[in-house]
């Protein structure tokens, strides 16, 4: 949290979007959660944890707090969007990870837990999941990361977010994420790249049935024109772009690889472009989303 003593993150977003899971890693990496904070007790959790920080002195580790917050916080008279400003106009910027999914991807949680959504009374599944996804439009804008859970379940999910809290502030983290577009275009990317430029390994019969993590299919797509200059540019991008963020106090970003399917030549690249971005500035982790899903 820039202007703090202490490490303080808001975890929020779209209900059954997976905050739960997220609270559950954090708390076992060692943060203190503080599940369904309502918005006005924000600036006195930071407060309060930001004093015994100062009593335990420099030299002790930071404080890791976080506060889960879901849409029904407004039911005390303080939205989330207002607790953000007040800490904001203090001087003290929260780290905010907002969790989302698509209607199809909530309606079928809801569905199978048989459960109704908070927001929903007398109306539609649907109805609840419309009227949250607009009074959450301004927290969404201002979150410092949006992971998408659409096609992640609670494994995947662990796995995904784990990196995000295990590593040190000092760099920023970047998610080298492979997806495949014919199952759509990662609601949490910051960075999007196209590898449809390139020659698709699918149509080799004896790489057809390997993925891009394996030796053959990295060759043939690295041998290929233009894959070796990609990789360059992009990382010679994300340095410019880290600075910025470095400025900014932002610590987190996503960097989107797609190809058809999601099996080969953005997997390829992917695992690339993390060796290559990893480094003094940067932390990287790879998620390949899409991958064994054909």
């Amino acid at each position: 949290m820039k202007g703090m003593e202490i490490d303080f993150i808001i975890v929020t977003g779209m209900s059954g979007a997976g905050r739960s899971t997220v609270a559950r890693v954090m708390e076992d990496l060692g943060w203190y959660v503080v599940d369904n904070l309502p918005g006005a007790l924000i600036l006195d959790l930071v407060q309060l944890a930001s004093r015994l920080q100062r009593e335990r002195g420099s030299d002790a580790a930071r404080t890791r707090v976080a506060a889960v917050v879901d849409v029904r916080a407004r039911e005390f008279n303080v939205t989330l969007s207002e607790a953000i400003g007040d800490l904001e106009r203090r001087g003290w910027t929260p780290n905010v990870i907002f969790l989302d999914a698509t209607d199809e991807a909530l309606v079928r949680r809801f569905e199978s837990v048989r459960r109704p959504h908070p927001l929903q009374g007398e109306g539609r599944l649907l109805d609840g999941i419309h009227e949250e996804r607009a009074l959450l439009h301004d927290v969404r804008a201002m979150a410092s990361v949006v992971l998408d859970t659409s096609g992640l379940n609670v494994h995947q999910l662990t796995r995904k977010v784990t990196p995000l809290f295990a590593i040190s502030e000092e760099r920023t983290r970047v998610a080298v994420l492979s997806f495949g577009f014919k199952y759509g275009v990662p609601l949490d990317a910051d960075f999007v790249f196209d590898m449809r430029f390139l020659p698709n390994p699918f149509w080799v019969p004896q790489l057809r049935h390997h993925t891009g993590i394996e030796a053959p299919v990295s060759e043939f797509v690295f041998a290929q024109d233009g894959a070796a200059e990609f990789v360059e540019k992009v990382v010679s991008l994300m340095e410019t772009v880290t600075e910025g963020y470095a400025r900014e106090g932002r610590r987190y970003a996503t960097v989107a690889v797609g190809c058809t399917g999601g099996k080969h030549r953005s997997v390829a690249v992917a695992e690339r472009l993390a060796a290559e971005l990893t480094g003094p500035r940067l932390s990287t982790f790879v998620v390949h989303r899409d991958l064994g899903r054909e």
